[in-house]
């Protein structure tokens, strides 16, 4: 057994490579191998958003508050509530984060396939954000 007190590892900034606007990055869950959960709380300040990006072996979402957008390639921006779960398809290009106007917080889960979670493409533009 390994317990992780609360507040015993730093919250993580959003590195603007990946993101748009203010985000941050709580450790829930980093398995060690032979395991490849990965999870991670992350808080969106409101606009802020993913980059474009794919999961070798999926994510799931949990929403836990505020109000925030996603959007899979090809398909219209949907909206996210408190209690919504959303799964991503392996190698599904998506994006999410929070809507214009308030802030967004989820847990993000995912396996990492090989030692990679996840694989970063480009930024969202604001006109497909704003879609």
């Amino acid at each position: 057994m390994d317990i992780k007190q609360a507040g015993s590892r730093p919250s993580e900034v959003g590195s603007p490579d990946y993101f748009t606007g203010t985000v941050r990055l709580d450790p829930v869950l980093s398995a060690p191998d032979p395991a490849r959960m990965r999870a991670a709380t992350v808080t969106f300040e409101p606009g802020a958003r993913t980059a474009w990006h794919t999961h070798p072996l999926g994510q799931t979402l949990m929403v836990l508050s505020g109000a925030g957008l996603a959007q899979t390639e090809g398909g219209p921006v949907k909206p996210l509530r408190p209690g919504d779960t959303v799964w991503f398809a392996p190698g599904e290009k998506h994006w999410h984060g929070a809507v214009p106007d308030c802030a967004m917080t989820h847990i993000a889960i995912q396996e990492a396939l090989d030692g990679k979670a996840v694989d970063w493409l480009e930024h969202v533009t604001d006109a497909q954000y704003n879609a």
